[in-house]
């Protein structure tokens, strides 16, 4: 296991402790499980308008409140479950939010009854190769992340606009955009540019 405490990293993860354990051993890595794909998508969506951090703290509590992310489980959600939801103090409580994620749950296993696995949705778009972004600046969308989203929102995917698409992105390794100086950027030896 590589030692990171004396690793230079990407500034967001230097002060607190849960980011800087999420930068080091999730954000950027590239993902390939479909159901992890869509979890994450699902809570990037939840994070829209907060920070990080927040949806951080609460993963384990939306993990309990949404069946552990099982697609299959939370695409029979009721009005039942969103009264339930809407009153659990551990996650997001954002009706839109809520009701997007059974949404997309169940568009999820529509793809899935048709043969369509996300993963290999998700990755179509760089033929499963991550792109490494060039860290000269800041960016918060892309031509690919809007290219993806509006895919997303044809497929009626809702909380995926360009730039949380492309938070999404960056967390799941669809791109690389670790700083140049970060340790984490050169783990991912097969990047496109």
């Amino acid at each position: 296991m590589l030692d990171t405490s004396s690793c230079e990293r990407c500034s967001w993860a230097q002060d607190d402790p849960m980011m800087r354990g999420y930068h080091d051993a999730e954000w950027g890595v590239p993902q390939r499980d479909p159901r992890m794909l869509w979890e994450m998508l699902m809570l990037e969506g939840f994070q829209a308008g907060l920070a990080w951090i927040i949806i951080l703290r609460k993963r384990d509590a939306f993990r309990a409140a949404f069946a552990d992310f099982d697609p299959a489980k939370v695409s029979a959600f009721d009005e039942r479950d969103i009264q339930r939801l809407m009153a659990d103090p551990g996650i997001v409580r954002a009706r839109a939010k809520i009701e997007a994620t059974i949404k997309g749950a169940q568009i999820y296993c529509e793809m899935r009854g048709r043969g369509e696995d996300f993963s290999e949705f998700c990755w179509s778009f760089t033929k499963g190769i991550p792109v490494l972004g060039d860290r000269k600046s800041w960016v918060a969308t892309t031509p690919l992340s809007e290219t993806i989203s509006k895919e997303l929102k044809r497929r009626g995917f809702k909380f995926v606009g360009p730039t949380i698409t492309y938070a999404w992105m960056q967390a799941v390794g669809i791109v690389n955009d670790h700083s140049i100086s970060c340790f984490r950027r050169h783990l991912e030896p097969e990047c496109r540019r």
